[in-house]
């Protein structure tokens, strides 16, 4: 039961504590609209799976895999994800805005970004926010912070069923934050959508370029 319930503290910690994964995630809750949790769920299950890729090179082959080296690659590639993260984001708020429908009502003139079901289709139809979610976390689980509280303690224990039961609970931890997380920023989203769009994809794309000049692993 500890090993179980330090699996989940280190996984929710883990995510909310990591400015990378927060920013990451943002962008992809406001885009995905009521779907901002799932995006969350997808975000955190691909993380597990690459931190279970990882714990499972590791505990086979313990000592003898780089994983500072490994670490360093990964971290690089966070930063780039988030980069492009926020280029999409804006791009996709471009989109949006181009394809705003105008309305003439009389003398007056007003325009509104499109709010049909199919527009809203069309609009999410390249690079969904819930498919990128999934690629995105995964890439986060593979790099160097998720070594730390997540590989890590679980070669320290003693038997490889206490390190799975601690890697399932880190897992769990890490899809229930991210969950939470997503909802809440898809929530505040709702209202000031293309603001809370643009605001978080900038910061997305300034947390990339800080993670590249100054990697955080």
């Amino acid at each position: 039961m500890i090993v179980v319930l330090a699996g989940l503290a280190a996984g929710f910690v883990h995510v909310v504590a990591g400015p990378d994964h927060l920013a990451a995630v943002a962008p992809l809750s406001v885009a995905a609209r009521e779907s901002a949790w799932k995006a969350g769920v997808r975000w955190g299950v691909g993380h597990s799976l690459g931190v279970a890729l990882v714990g499972a090179l590791a505990l086979a082959l313990r000592e003898a895999l780089p994983l500072e080296t490994f670490s360093g690659v990964a971290e690089r590639l966070v930063g780039v994800t988030l980069i492009g993260l926020g280029l999409w984001g804006l791009a996709r708020l471009v989109a949006a805005r181009a394809k705003a429908a105008e309305h003439r009502h009389g003398d007056v003139v007003h325009s509104h970004l499109p709010l049909s079901a199919h527009e809203r289709r069309a609009v999410h139809e390249h690079a969904s926010p819930l498919r990128l979610a999934l690629g995105v976390g995964t890439l986060h689980g593979l790099a160097g912070s998720s070594h730390l509280l997540g590989v890590l303690p679980a070669l320290a224990l003693p038997t490889r069923l206490d390190a799975g039961l601690y890697l399932g609970a880190f897992a769990l931890g890490t899809v229930a934050a991210m969950a939470a997380c997503a909802w809440t920023f898809g929530a505040l989203g709702a209202r000031k959508r293309e603001l809370a769009l643009g605001a978080t994809s900038v910061a997305a794309l300034g947390v990339g370029v800080l993670w590249l000049v100054a990697p955080l692993g």
